[in-house]
């Protein structure tokens, strides 16, 4: 009976020799197809443009470009060029192995210096700034501007439609803590550059945003996004602290950050999100709202 019992125990450890190995290579598979299943973001510059790339992204890339410009204060009714950009340059510190963490440093003609980490997540892109004035007098920027083209995103873009503005009807921001499809209620039409919508934060001066239409509506908060083609996607964005949302001319929208013109030796930090989220509005809200717990006190 030893004997036997014996032989019984041995037969009991080899087998589970054979299917360790074995549950071992089923639970790798396993998380391999998890992670194929997982969205993954990835990042890649060219020129001025960041691009985000997922394939589960409709129309697989989302263009912005990163930075469209850095602005003066005053630019509400003011010439464009010869007022309100203050040029500067961007270039690419670092860009790591897998594409996630973009590293770029913009040097603008008054001599600040905004450094930016850019992080690329599941279903998230991350932005954290530092503006540093490191110059005797105070900045003359107010603003800066994230360029981001949803066109594609929303079935609109310039392969499915000439009609450049169609995709506002994709588009949103909040009023009265709703979301709110464009063309909003009290939609302005007139400005010195036309068309496009302006949203001011109440603020921030009306004086000092893009010189396009301006609505006479306050936003809730600070998101701005939009709807792909299927429905079956959000993207959004917002930045805080920030100056203006803004429907443009370029298939793109807008959640403009403040600098607010730095003082000698300021230093301060600006932080942004764009989502790319599954089409669950109440989900997307709550989120941005403890991702900026600030803005629930804001309009």
């Amino acid at each position: 009976m030893k004997s036997l019992a014996h032989s019984l125990l041995l037969l009991g450890l080899c087998a589970l020799m054979v299917l360790a190995p074995s549950a071992t290579r089923k639970s790798a598979a396993q998380q391999t197809v998890a992670d194929k299943q997982t969205p993954r973001l990835t990042l890649s510059r060219e020129k001025n443009m960041l691009y985000i790339h997922g394939d589960h992204i409709p129309g697989g890339t989302i263009p912005i470009n990163y930075l469209e410009a850095y602005c003066r204060a005053g630019s509400t009714d003011a010439d464009w060029g010869k007022h309100t950009v203050v040029k500067h340059e961007t270039q690419t510190i670092d860009l790591n192995d897998d594409r996630t963490v973009l590293k770029l440093k913009c040097t603008v003609a008054d001599g600040i210096i905004v450094e930016h980490t850019i992080t690329a997540k599941s279903d998230e892109v991350d932005f954290q700034l530092v503006a540093h004035n490191p110059t005797q007098v105070r900045s003359e920027v107010h603003w800066a501007q994230p360029c981001i083209r949803v066109g594609e995103f929303a079935g609109l873009g310039a392969e499915q439609t000439d009609d450049k503005y169609a995709y506002i009807r994709k588009s949103f921001i909040f009023l009265d803590g709703k979301p709110a499809l464009m063309p909003t209620r009290n939609w302005a039409t007139t400005a010195r550059y036309i068309p496009g919508q302006v949203w001011c934060p109440a603020k921030v001066p009306r004086t000092d945003v893009n010189p396009r239409p301006l609505s006479s509506e306050v936003p809730s908060n600070g998101l701005i996004g939009c709807y792909s083609a299927d429905d079956r996607w959000i993207f959004a964005t917002a930045f805080e602290p920030y100056q203006e949302l803004f429907q443009g001319v370029i298939r793109c929208l807008h959640a403009d950050f403040r600098l607010g013109g730095l003082q000698p030796g300021e230093t301060k930090k600006i932080r942004g999100k764009i989502y790319i989220v599954p089409a669950d509005m109440n989900s997307l809200l709550k989120r941005y709202q403890n991702d900026f717990p600030e803005h629930a006190q804001k309009r």
